[in-house]
């Protein structure tokens, strides 16, 4: 379960290699940091607690504050991911096998040297809330510190010791609920920048939260999430949200009915026998799926029920989704015939208006396009939406359409990236500009002409809008906001423009018709 790759080693010794004689110096509120200089004018600060270790009693419990410590405490190294499954060869493909550990709640911090009340943004890490790593190359917060902001990379709790409910653990939580630990984390996390990042050169004013995947899902979330207001800004979700229910929440009785059958499954029949058994038994006998729990506290119904009632986080919102996804809920689809009968199949009575709407003249195209629309295409959308119908603050949308320049026959689980097209995740290294960090793991071609710009384009946008509200490109300018009456978004390619939402007004069809989950080991996971 412990073990750390080459490609994170070299990482590592990366960043060493650039250091400076003289180290950064910061004060917290746990006492002082040593951290690295690097070049460009970034210092960065890795492994820094934000929560002691959630380990033997302080496991299955909201995060608790960190011991301060005296003396100088070196952030010069990644801390372990949070305990979880060792990933298959056949797994998304930019991910290294880092150290995990229970003792995971640290942060990495990248500063521009003598910052002043600078934009922060924070980063949160996606995989299906059972893996996923603060510390991967392709999250690295150094390329856009260079450009102003201060980056954060968050980590939490996934998989059952992140979010395992439980009777037992409801009757000591005080608040009649439980699970949601890997939320509390995070939310525990951005109290902390609040506190402390003006100290890196951070505006605790001005904090945007950026995620992807469940990353995206959990930004949802903490815009719903009343423990969390008045903690960032603005919020920025990628391929993931909370509507259309694919995340539900499930109900407490069910949640807690999932915690039970765990502790069935390790022999524990008290609270303290759970927290006896060692994480990786637990991590072992956990299911492939997370719940989230409706748990009245942090996650209070449904996301349509909590904006209806004008009970979200009224900020501006930033989100989008990829062309592609790579959400599969068909086989192959080789030509018409083969469409008709697996969208009847799975959609019953609403299949002929949805092959209506879908009929291009390519068949493998609009059974994507369906799978796409049917899942994270319809959650984006109806995120849009309800901020626009139940907000003040305006929502901003796009759809990512380039074919990341991965070398062909790298899989992405069960997806060629030479063919697939603009898959789920595969956005990330142009918004984050982290294109350099992928040849650690794995060869890539040359970026062309016209990825360099619409990394421009991606990144720019995101920091025009963690600092002002609105997102802004050198191909599009300012953004139009999104207006239910027109949907329009922006169609990000070599070539960006604004375009008519695709498929805007079929939405309404895919109600209720969330793809069932794939096997574990064939989904794409962050």
């Amino acid at each position: 379960m412990i073990g750390r790759s080459l490609a994170a080693l070299a990482a590592l010794l990366s960043l060493s290699a650039q250091r400076t004689p003289q180290e950064p110096m910061v004060t917290t509120e746990g006492g002082r940091l040593s951290g690295l200089s690097l070049s460009g004018g970034v210092d960065a600060y890795l492994g820094v607690p934000f929560a002691a270790p959630p380990v033997r009693d302080l496991r299955w419990k909201p995060p608790q504050p960190a011991a301060s410590w005296t003396g100088i405490r070196h952030a010069d190294r990644f801390a372990p991911e949070c305990l979880q499954p060792l990933r298959s060869p056949r797994q998304n493909h930019y991910f290294g096998e880092e150290a995990t550990s229970e003792d995971c709640l640290y942060l990495n911090i990248w500063a521009p040297r003598g910052a002043r009340r600078a934009p922060v943004v924070v980063w949160i890490y996606g995989g299906g809330f059972t893996i996923g790593s603060a510390s991967m190359a392709n999250y690295s917060g150094e390329p856009l510190a260079r450009e102003g902001v201060v980056r954060v990379n968050l980590a939490y709790r996934v998989g059952a010791l992140g979010f395992t409910a439980h009777p037992d653990l409801a009757r000591e939580s005080g608040y009649g609920a439980s699970g949601n630990y890997g939320l509390m984390d995070q939310i525990a996390a951005l109290h902390w920048v609040k506190r402390n990042i003006a100290r890196f050169g951070g505006d605790p004013d001005n904090v945007t939260i950026v995620g992807q995947s469940a990353g995206s899902m959990s930004v949802a979330l903490l815009q719903m999430s009343p423990p969390a207001r008045g903690l960032f800004r603005r919020a920025v979700g990628m391929s993931g949200s909370t509507f259309g229910g694919m995340l539900g929440p499930a109900s407490r009785t069910e949640a807690e009915a999932a915690g039970t059958d765990l502790a069935g499954k390790l022999g524990a029949r008290t609270l303290a026998d759970l927290r006896a058994v060692p994480g990786d038994r637990i991590v072992a006998a956990q299911g492939a799926r997370v719940m989230i729990a409706e748990d009245g506290r942090y996650v209070t119904g449904p996301a349509e029920r909590v904006f209806a009632s004008k009970a979200q986080a009224d900020v501006p919102i930033l989100i989008g989704y990829t062309r592609d996804e790579s959400f599969r809920p068909f086989e192959r689809i080789a030509d018409r015939r083969a469409l008709v009968a697996a969208v009847r199949e799975r959609f019953g009575v609403r299949a002929d208006p949805i092959l209506a709407a879908y009929d291009s003249g390519d068949a493998a195209r609009d059974a994507a396009d369906i799978a796409r629309d049917a899942s994270v295409g319809r959650q984006m959308f109806d995120w849009a939406a309800h901020q626009a119908r139940f907000g003040r603050a305006r929502a901003y949308a796009y759809l990512f359409t380039r074919r990341q320049p991965y070398a062909p026959g790298v899989t992405f689980s069960d997806h060629d990236p030479a063919t697939v097209g603009a898959y789920h995740t595969g956005d990330v290294p142009y918004w984050l500009r982290t294109r350099d960090a992928l040849n650690l793991f794995r060869t890539t071609r040359n970026w062309e002409p016209g990825d360099l710009g619409l990394e421009r384009e991606m990144s720019g946008a995101l920091l025009a809008f963690a600092r002002t509200g609105v997102p802004a490109g050198p191909a599009t300018g300012r953004w139009p906001a999104f207006d239910p009456a027109a949907p329009r978004l922006v169609w990000l390619a070599p070539e960006s423009r604004v375009i008519d939402w695709p498929h805007a007004r079929e939405m309404a069809l895919f109600e209720g018709a969330v793809p069932p989950p794939r096997a574990a080991g064939a989904r794409p996971r962050d």
